[in-house]
């Protein structure tokens, strides 16, 4: 396992590269999961711009306006930021970091700060310069058009945003036990740990849903092009799980692989989970052992991340070869929908989890999910057919 990008690069490159302990395993692919879904949403909304189905966005625009404070402080205070925080741990990043303190050190009040001073009054300066530089005596007003696809940007702010807050959100509600230490010792590592991914998608989709509605989007469409993104994303994601050791891993799994197993690695069957971030299991005799780290479990279990991102990838494929043959708006999420919950759904039998008992069966949260999607997406695949057949007669 890589607990950090340095462990990675460091074992996989040979580069020692220090301050690349401030970057998580998980976090890295959390950030790329979310690259992956905008670059697929943009190409999609490309595509489907040349069709007519996304009009373009009427704004308004004010040339020579003069400087624009909300933009200098910003850049201000990103100028502090670096100067104050970013540089600092670049530099003292063999010190600091030699003992995987790296958001410890984040989170410090440690810097440089008459340089974060210096670098806010250059480039706020800077930005005050370029907006003093192209004003103009009378303000102009106009209205151009731009091209939906440039909302993307938006949206995956929104999206991100809101989809961290409702991962850690759903997190809370299954382990109720964690709520009073995350309001009683708020930290970033405190939010960032922790997150159910499902209550992520819910949350992120009601939000940009909303935010779409406002932009006047149509909404199947617009659920149609981010199918195939979010399920990529939703196995990137769970990369992330999978290098970082976060506990999101299946049962115990000491049996031998079965026959069928046997042309495959054995770490695809049962994996122990060497350096996992969490410290869990017992320390490593044989092996890589990382500093503040070390540890494996004792008894290997099913590495279900991977079994997830394999999946994912293979509903990407499906629903990418599909989206222009189908011609159903909404239809392509509907499917989204229905392979999901249903690769979601069997992989919770081999998962660790908060277990309640309903009908005399066992149920996580994620099942009674992934059966909402599955019946959900059937039932809106046959009303979006009946509805297409009728609105052409």
């Amino acid at each position: 396992m890589y607990p950090t990008l340095y462990h990675a690069l460091l074992d996989l490159l040979g580069l020692d590269l220090p301050f690349l302990k401030l970057v998580n395993s998980f976090g890295f692919f959390v950030a790329l999961a979310f690259i992956t879904a905008s670059v697929l949403l943009k190409m999609e909304m490309k595509r489907m711009e040349q069709k007519g189905v996304f009009p373009a966005q009427k704004v308004k625009q004010i040339l020579g306006a003069g400087p624009q404070w909300s933009e200098i402080i910003t850049n201000a205070v990103l100028g502090f930021f670096l100067g104050w925080k970013m540089i600092f741990l670049f530099v003292n990043s063999n010190e600091i970091f030699a003992h995987g303190m790296a958001q410890k050190a984040l989170m410090s009040g440690d810097g440089y700060p008459l340089l974060g001073i210096l670098l806010a009054l250059i480039l706020g300066g800077w930005k005050y310069w370029e907006d003093k530089k192209a004003q103009l005596p009378q303000p102009k007003e106009q209205i151009v058009e731009e091209p939906a696809h440039l909302l993307v940007g938006s949206i995956t702010f929104v999206a991100a945003i809101a989809g961290m807050s409702g991962a850690k959100l759903f997190h809370l509600l299954e382990n109720p036990n964690e709520l009073v230490v995350f309001f009683s010792n708020p930290s970033l590592e405190n939010f960032t740990s922790g997150l159910t991914i499902y209550g992520g998608i819910i949350v992120g989709s009601i939000v940009v849903l909303i935010y779409a509605r406002k932009k006047n989007l149509p909404l199947l469409n617009l659920s149609d092009a981010a199918a195939p993104g979010m399920i990529l994303a939703y196995g990137i994601g769970r990369m992330g799980c999978q290098t970082s050791g976060d506990g999101d891993w299946g049962i115990d799994n000491g049996s031998p692989a079965p026959s069928w197993m046997k042309i495959f690695p054995d770490w695809l069957w049962s994996y122990d989970y060497p350096n996992n971030v969490l410290g869990m299991g017992v320390p490593i005799e044989n092996g890589v052992i990382f500093p503040g780290y070390g540890t494996h479990l004792e008894i290997p279990v099913f590495p279900t991340p991977l079994y997830e991102t394999i999946l994912a990838t293979m509903i990407f494929f499906v629903l990418w070869s599909l989206r222009k043959r189908i011609q159903i708006p909404g239809v392509i999420f509907a499917l989204y929908l229905v392979m999901n919950g249903i690769e979601r759904f069997f992989i919770e039998q081999i998962r660790v989890n908060n277990f309640v008992e309903y009908f005399g069966m066992k149920w996580t949260q994620a099942m009674v999910i992934a059966l909402v999607m599955v019946v959900g997406g059937s039932i809106a695949i046959v009303v979006l057919k009946k509805y297409h057949e009728r609105s052409r007669t």
